[in-house]
């Protein structure tokens, strides 16, 4: 069992303990080392990708990375299907609509995601409201120099008090819907004036956002087919039976870092300040009040709970298709240790990752899918016979279940646009 040593209070000033997991040698400490093998293994496990780590749900498979990805709206159901076994549309359809088990919630950099019901209150005090505000100033200094009215704040307050009323009485509507009874709404902005880009930016989403962002409305039924959003709005209360529970923002953000850790742990501090959208100031306040503990990342500091710094078990070689904007892939900011060089090919320019398809914890190429929507698998490195097997037999499964069901990446990459285009060798599954 490793062992772990106090070695201090963390910060000049503070009465805080600091530990670290290690070994003395000679009066000298050496931390405990976390190579990549290991790190490979824990999110084989812990993100339930490793075959017999499987999920027994949608909502197990979004614990077990805090959250999916709601951007684009089949990443949810695609990454529910990596997850769990005989994994069906309705059965994600039923924890979103029915039983309101996960909660689609716009959070952490301003990026929806799909929340399951008990970390809301994290995500709510401790990334949704930075966001709403940050949304409110920009909507109300946009009102004002469309001149729509002399004070931005006070427009957007009447704004969204007209908004909730409308959606009172546990009524659903679109966006659409309350733009036609809501004249106040249902006005834009220019942007882009002379330019070939030219156009106009409205401002009804822009009062949902808000209010989706300050946890007043939720997304609540898609009237749209599973991968494409069209949301009707509800009133946050009527939609879940209460309000999002509050605590304080230091809560909040503790609480996202303390589910972070044992998720994606070990982790560095840019790491965990990147997927929180936050700063370094808050992440280290978290990690102090935790007492998380320090371990090598290969010459880089890196952290995990007190509880988690055992060396974790090693895991039969697996495979996985994941898609696009994954929590997985997108999961740390340092990613050398399972993208390797394969970044410029796999994620945009923006930081957007495309599909992934992963051998024993690495990325090793991708899957698209052509103009019939067969699914195909480029690899882009030599993984052996039973890797490219297993991948194989994964492509086809995957190629079954999309029965020719297009599903289009809404943010393609570099590799994506050249396989698109004909280019690159790969495999086809029918």
């Amino acid at each position: 069992m490793t062992k772990l040593w106090l070695v201090g209070a963390r910060q000049a000033g503070t009465n805080q303990p600091k530990f670290v997991a290690g070994e003395h040698y000679g009066g000298a400490m050496t931390l405990r080392p976390i190579d990549a093998n290991e790190r490979r293994a824990r999110l084989a496990a812990r993100h339930c990708l490793a075959p017999e780590f499987h999920a027994k749900d949608a909502v197990e498979a979004a614990t077990s990375v805090v959250c999916l990805h709601g951007t684009d709206p089949a990443t949810v159901y695609l990454s529910a299907w990596a997850r769990v076994d005989d994994f069906e549309v309705p059965d994600l359809d039923r924890a979103l609509y029915v039983d309101r088990s996960l909660v689609k919630h716009l959070a952490m950099r301003r990026t929806i995601f799909v929340f399951p019901r008990h970390v809301l209150p994290f995500a709510q005090a401790g990334a949704s409201n930075r966001v709403a505000a940050a949304q409110r100033r920009s909507v109300a200094k946009d009102v004002e120099a469309a001149g729509l009215h002399t004070d931005g704040e006070q427009w957007l307050n009447e704004a969204c008090t007209h908004v909730l009323a409308a959606l009172s009485g546990g009524r659903e509507a679109t966006s659409t819907e309350l733009r036609k009874e809501i004249p106040h709404i249902d006005s834009a902005m220019d942007y882009g004036a002379g330019k070939s880009w030219a156009g106009k930016i409205a401002f009804a989403p822009r009062v949902l956002t808000v209010l989706s962002a300050s946890g007043k409305v939720v997304r609540a039924s898609n009237n749209g087919a599973w991968r494409i959003s069209r949301p009707s709005w509800a009133a946050t209360e009527s939609w879940l039976g209460a309000e999002i529970e509050p605590c304080s923002e230091d809560d909040g953000v503790r609480g996202l870092v303390d589910l972070w850790l044992r998720a994606f742990g070990p982790g560095t501090e840019a790491d965990i300040k990147w997927w929180l959208g936050s700063t370094l100031k808050a992440v280290r306040a978290a990690l102090h009040e935790l007492s998380a503990v320090e371990v090598d990342l290969g010459g880089r500091t890196g952290y995990v709970m007190p509880d988690d710094v055992d060396e974790a078990p090693s895991v039969e070689p697996w495979g996985a298709l994941l898609p696009s904007l994954d929590p997985t892939t997108m999961g740390w900011f340092e990613r050398d240790w399972y993208l390797g060089s394969y970044k410029q090919a796999l994620f945009d320019s923006n930081g957007n990752a495309g599909p992934t398809a992963w051998w024993d914890g690495r990325i090793v190429g991708t899957w698209w899918q052509d103009d019939d929507g067969a699914v195909t698998l480029h690899l882009l490195e030599d993984i052996g016979a039973d890797g490219s097997a297993f991948l194989e037999r994964e492509a086809a499964r995957l190629n079954d279940w999309l029965g020719g069901v297009q599903v289009m990446p809404r943010f393609p990459t570099p590799l994506a646009k050249e396989l698109s285009q004909g280019g690159g060798s790969n495999r086809r599954m029918r």
